[in-house]
């Protein structure tokens, strides 16, 4: 999903990205300002796109409030022109207040029904209560020459797209708690995101055929989809993949009396970047090969043992791939040694934890592409 956006900033702690349809957003107003005035105010079009921005950000902090009540902590949120796309993040899952079970169909349905009470919305029905001079009933009702008038509309537009049933959309969502009553998470958001395509598909037609901004909704909805569908997938993988299936049992180890000098020479020979430190069949820290070339820079040749991290998580091969990545993230690692009766049979790093989670995503999803196919 990081390919597809840009991190701006964070809020609240929670890293804010950009979907790349927001950078064509201003080509598209200034196209449709110019195809139907004859003219384009590059400024003011711009101005445009920032208030559609604001309303999306306002629109999703709705969200990461309720989440936060039901203890559903975002990484990050990924803003389109409509909607926003939340990255879990599996090291940080607060308790929810009591009554609040995260993930059941109740906090689901909260999170969703949020963006009713969102702030953007709010301001939206104050504005509507006394704007003196923006003539709202004016058409269009959201055009760059009248910026006021647009900033009530543009919330307008959001809260009332959000509400079809067209998943990741506030009506999608909730039509995926609802599925989820009665069926699995996977199988919830692979229908929420079949009913959402349709839809998405039959905004583009329709936009053909009468207003353009039809087709650039339903572009959007459609992208979204597919960034929410492929981070289901991650999370399945995540969930019932175990360490044994994707650890490295292939791999150097380091002793504590190796001096680095020894020790960045066996590292030129692997490819690997972080090595467990093992005395005997005791597994007694871990380094990495950029603090051995770090140590060796700064102090000279001395001994693993003096540099090495003697802080470290162990697992289990039985583990899932999400146990493994809290560990990692949670305490900034990067190697999770895997243990068996305490003896060390194989080694998880965030490296390699990335990869397989990217590949085993995506052989899944072409499975079931496949199976579709053939239903």
């Amino acid at each position: 999903m990081r390919s597809w956006s840009v991190s701006v900033g964070r809020l609240f702690g929670v890293e804010v990205r950009i979907h790349l349809t927001f950078f064509v957003l201003p080509l598209f107003i200034f196209w449709t300002e110019y195809g139907a005035h004859g003219s384009a105010n590059g400024p003011r079009d711009l101005a445009l796109v920032g208030i559609i921005l604001a309303c999306v950000i306002a629109h999703e902090l709705g969200h990461m409030l309720a989440g936060a009540r039901a203890g559903i902590v975002p990484k990050a949120v990924i803003l389109l022109p409509i909607c926003g796309v939340t990255v879990a993040d599996e090291s940080r899952v607060e308790k929810p207040q009591p009554g609040v079970t995260p993930g059941n169909g109740r906090s689901a349905l909260r999170w969703s029904g949020a963006c009713q009470f969102d702030p953007g919305r709010a301001h939206s029905r104050n504005c509507l209560c006394g704007c003196p001079g923006i003539d709202l009933r004016k058409w269009p009702f959201l055009q760059s020459a009248n910026l006021p008038r647009s900033v009530v509309w543009a919330n307008l537009y959001l809260a009332g797209l959000n509400l079809l049933p067209a998943y990741p959309l506030d009506g999608g969502r909730i039509l995926r708690a609802l599925f989820s009553r009665t069926m699995d998470s996977s199988a919830a958001t692979r229908r929420a995101v079949s009913i959402g395509n349709t839809i998405a598909m039959v905004l583009i037609v329709a936009g053909l055929f009468s207003d353009t901004w039809l087709t650039m909704v339903g572009v959007i909805v459609f992208s979204a989809a597919q960034l929410e569908e492929r981070a289901v997938v991650f999370q399945s993988v995540l969930d019932s993949v175990r360490l044994e299936e994707v650890m490295l049992t292939d791999f150097a180890t380091l002793s504590p009396a190796d001096t680095l000098e020894d020790a960045l020479q066996k590292a030129v020979h692997s490819l690997q970047d972080d090595f467990p430190v093992v005395r005997g069949s005791d597994m007694v820290g871990v380094i990495s090969k950029q603090r051995i070339l770090d140590a060796l820079r700064a102090e000279g040749n001395g001994y693993v043992q003096a540099v090495m991290n003697k802080l470290f998580e162990v697992s289990a091969r039985q583990e899932s791939l999400a146990s493994a990545f809290r560990k990692l993230t949670a305490r900034n690692l990067s190697i999770i040694p895997v243990v068996e009766d305490q003896r060390l049979i194989g080694i998880v790093t965030l490296q390699n934890l990335m990869h397989s989670m990217a590949l085993l995503a995506e052989s899944r999803k072409l499975r079931r592409d496949g199976a579709d196919d053939r239903d």
